[in-house]
């Protein structure tokens, strides 16, 4: 059974690491993405001008092939996993700032104006207030962007070793062993499901108010 793990040295890693490259390059992007999209959303809660051209800027980078990206950052990066990481984190953008914009914009006035007059300032207020109640909109987002940029770390084979799971792919095609790609295509959609799964299993520890059938 070992045996059906095994990979080919080029690929420079085991299967185990293989799959923990693969975790990194596509949940740090996102984390990435979300610690830029909470300030960016906040503004555009505060100036609502500002969201729409916000939401063309990130739907133009999103609409970039993952290729034409590389292309430029490689001069910059390198082969490198920066060069894989930076794309995903600008692609995430387009639906996290929705998400959050669209979810704290959804907390109702009234609890805004009872938090107000509890002496709660705007930061905390924020916080303390809007951000959970707007919990769920968030990790619905949270959910797509990670599935999202699972799936495309993939991509990074084209710059050398730097796909993760995804060079195991273009290892079985080179080597014509169906068994490689195989792993790596049901490696790749097991690890979606259960990052999906962890996300509503935060959701639920974060949304305990909400009702059970909800949740699910």
């Amino acid at each position: 059974m070992s045996e059906f793990f095994d990979l080919p040295s080029d690929l420079q890693n085991t299967y185990p690491g293989l799959i923990a490259l693969h975790l990194r390059e596509a949940l740090l992007p996102v984390l990435a993405g979300l610690l830029v999209a909470l300030p960016v959303a906040q503004l555009c809660i505060r100036l609502r001008w500002l969201y729409p051209p916000v939401l063309w800027v990130t739907t133009v980078l999103y609409a970039i092939p993952s290729i034409a990206f590389f292309v430029v950052l490689i001069d910059y990066t390198g082969l490198s996993e920066l060069t894989v990481m930076i794309p995903l984190a600008v692609y995430s953008l387009v639906v996290l700032v929705p998400a959050i914009v669209d979810g704290v914009r959804s907390v109702p006035q009234e609890t805004l104006a009872a938090a107000t007059a509890m002496g709660f300032g705007p930061l905390r207020r924020y916080f303390q207030v809007q951000l959970p109640i707007a919990a769920p909109a968030i990790i619905a987002g949270l959910r797509v962007a990670a599935v999202s940029s699972i799936s495309l770390v993939s991509v990074g084979m084209l710059i050398g070793n730097q796909g993760a799971l995804g060079n195991m792919l273009n290892s079985g095609l080179i080597y014509n062993q169906p068994r490689l790609i195989w792993l790596s295509v049901v490696g790749t959609a097991v690890l979606a499901i259960l990052v999906d799964a962890a996300l509503i299993a935060v959701r639920v520890l974060l949304t305990p108010w909400m009702p059970r059938k909800a949740t699910r």
